[in-house]
């Protein structure tokens, strides 16, 4: 795994420690794990970033960055993967989320129209909350796992790689 090159451009623990608006984030310091690039915390931080991701809530970072704290997953991988729902990506992933929502509670697709008002929140939200929550977790949950497991395979073929290429060094020299 590229290790070297993600540590580039991943903030020290000290550095966070060191910067006096973050000093909430003192508990993360507690456990390596946060901060650590190792096979069982990017691929836990794998599946809590894609989970919060899709998410169709405000604060997704802050939701990652709890649920990696107690799950022992890597802090930065779990709320850099949140960004993925970003705000030119939130409308497409949403709508989809919806639409699989729908299909999965076997209710028809509601037409609507988007308008930036509280009023359109309250009405149209309230129509829709239901299909899009569970077509969001639905997906959230899969592609986590999905994250969860590909990451645990790439890692194990690149160690694997690696133990192969050793081992042909090794009958080279003899």
């Amino acid at each position: 795994m590229p290790k070297k090159l993600l540590k580039k451009f991943f903030p020290t623990p000290e550095q966070v420690q060191a910067n006096p608006s973050l000093s909430f984030l003192r508990p993360l310091f507690s456990k390596p794990n946060l901060w650590h690039l190792n096979r069982r915390s990017v691929a836990r931080a794998f599946l809590v970033g894609l989970f919060a991701a899709f998410l169709p809530l405000p604060f997704q970072m802050a939701i990652a960055a709890f649920i990696a704290f107690y799950m022992n997953a890597n802090v930065p991988i779990s709320v850099g993967l949140v960004w993925i729902s970003n705000p030119l990506t939130i409308p497409p992933l949403f709508y989809a989320t919806y639409v699989f929502g729908t299909w999965m509670l076997d209710s028809p697709v509601r037409e609507f129209s988007i308008e930036l008002s509280l009023d359109w929140v309250m009405t149209e939200l309230n129509a829709i909350w239901k299909p899009l929550f569970i077509g969001s977790l639905t997906v959230g949950c899969g592609l986590g796992l999905l994250g969860y497991c590909s990451i645990h395979i790439a890692w194990r073929m690149h160690v694997i790689s690696n133990w192969n290429k050793r081992r042909i060094n090794r009958q080279r020299r003899q």
